[in-house]
């Protein structure tokens, strides 16, 4: 658990946001608004504790977490798409590579 202050994020929430940042795995809509820094959305979608817990969050991301992977939409999507690059059937990453291509 984290705690700033007189705030804190509980455990079960710490998880995710580990998972967000170690791996790219999307969180649930409450996370991902406070990652996407849309205090309106992460209101309307917190439950009770962590509404009262925001100012943790922000002092956390803010503190502990790059700031590449937070604070809009857009860095929320190119976090992801750098941690889980697209795969082919071969569950092999796609590259732009033409197979057989040259460079000379």
């Amino acid at each position: 658990m984290y705690t700033f202050r007189e705030f804190y994020i509980p455990e079960r929430m710490m998880d995710e946001l580990e998972r967000w940042v170690l791996y790219g795995i999307q969180p649930g809509g409450f996370l991902t608004a406070v990652l996407e820094n849309n205090l309106r959305s992460a209101c309307e979608q917190a439950d009770d504790e962590n509404l009262h817990n925001l100012p943790a969050y922000v002092a956390y991301l803010y503190n502990n977490v790059p700031a590449d992977c937070w604070g809009s939409n857009e860095k929320m999507k190119a976090w992801h798409v750098n941690l889980n690059p697209p795969h082919n059937l071969t569950n092999q990453p796609v590259t732009n590579d033409v197979a057989g291509s040259s460079t000379t």
